[in-house]
């Protein structure tokens, strides 16, 4: 009887200490995102953002008292990349969570991968409206605004800058410049807007010259763009180098001229317009503070991806201390639903679809800085719930 005893109280010691051991345990976050290539200068900002973020939370005492662990892998913005480093920091590192994937068809597949393994993903960067429509995933979650939302504000904008607009569209030729190039056609066309024509051009394209010919002879008063990174500095160069933005409206998707290339466009920059779910001017006690900071750690501004990755990580920390636990069902239920502060204001996960819903604004380059010049609220800018696959 006594070795019995002994025996159970030796059990009751391994299993408590096991518990203690598993809540003193980091929480760890697999980030697969660019960190070389056209999109490295994105996949900077969304590591700065995460950064700053969990060294935030961590000083405060974690998440429901554990600290954060951020695992980075390179992903390149291929998505046959970002499939193997997600199933690496899955099977390999035991992630809790997935995120980072800045190319629209990376997230689609991390998505997958997120739900071959029963855990959970969200994307601070992808804008293609699939991702959260007719491709959603039970595991996937966007907190920044897709292709539809930036549009709804641009579009606005347009009408009344330019009534009746006669616009041609160039995108790089993949899910995500595809996407934003039909859900900008399709809000401007609503509002009166005319189609010049279309190209797609491949991605990290080096000499746009080629499409200059045929949009010349479609005679447009406006050129709208979704090409980001590096390739929108070559087009923006050799637009104005050709002649072509002269007396020309260009306008673009919310990640084709942010602060990461700004400086190397120059004054090629200039009148640039696009919609937007961030700007350093948004005036709000979070957002100052969160610019200060950034600015503080980096020597740099942030921009939407620097912003939305911040977001992130405390929406990730509200949706677990709701939920008590890491466990995957019990997290995916507590984010649908969810309300939490981000410097852009306070964010709604929509339920059905996992696409966060947010304020919008039309944003213009004058002298290289950012000036909001329009708003669309929230509830007018997200448009309907398309999702049926769960």
């Amino acid at each position: 009887m006594r070795q019995t005893i002994l025996s159970a109280s030796v059990i009751a010691a391994m299993l408590f200490c096991a518990g203690v051991q598993a809540q003193s345990d980091p929480i760890k976050i697999g980030v697969v995102t660019p960190l070389s290539g056209t999109y490295a200068g994105i996949g900077q900002q969304v590591k700065w953002g995460l950064d700053l973020a969990t060294k935030e939370i961590n000083a405060s005492g974690g998440i429901a008292g554990r600290k954060v662990e951020l695992i980075y892998e390179d992903e390149e913005a291929n998505p046959a990349v970002a499939v193997q480093k997600a199933e690496k920091l899955l099977q390999v590192s035991k992630v809790d969570f997935l995120t980072g994937t800045v190319n629209s068809g990376s997230t689609l597949a991390v998505g997958q991968v997120a739900e071959r393994n029963n855990r959970l993903a969200s994307t601070t960067v992808s804008f293609a409206d699939s991702i959260t429509a007719d491709k959603c995933s039970p595991n996937m979650f966007r907190v920044n605004a897709r292709a539809g939302m930036q549009s709804a504000a641009l579009a606005e904008w347009l009408a009344k800058a330019k009534p009746n607009a006669n616009v041609y569209y160039l995108g790089p030729d993949y899910e995500m410049g595809r996407s934003t190039v039909a859900a900008f056609k399709a809000a401007a066309e609503a509002k009166g807007a005319k189609t010049a024509g279309e190209v797609f051009a491949p991605l990290d394209n080096k000499d746009y010259s080629p499409y200059f010919g045929q949009i010349r002879g479609a005679r447009p008063n406006v050129i709208y763009t979704s090409v980001a990174g590096n390739d929108t500095v070559r087009l923006m160069t050799q637009m104005a180098e050709f002649g072509l933005n002269r007396n020309l409206q260009v306008l673009g998707a919310s990640g084709t001229v942010t602060s990461q290339n700004l400086a190397a466009i120059g004054k090629a920059a200039d009148g640039f317009v696009t919609g937007v779910g961030y700007s350093t001017t948004i005036d709000n006690p979070i957002n100052k503070k969160f610019v200060a900071d950034f600015e503080a750690a980096y020597k740099a501004q942030p921009d939407l991806y620097g912003a939305d990755s911040y977001g992130l990580m405390y929406f990730y920390k509200a949706a677990v201390e709701k939920a008590k636990s890491t466990d995957t069902d019990k997290v995916r239920e507590a984010m649908r639903g969810l309300q939490w502060d981000t410097p852009q204001g306070t964010k709604t996960m929509r339920a059905g679809d996992h696409q966060a819903m947010q304020d919008m604004y039309a944003v213009q380059v004058n002298d290289g800085k950012f000036v909001i010049v329009g708003k669309v609220d929230a509830d007018a800018a997200i448009g309907p719930d398309t999702c049926t696959k769960f």
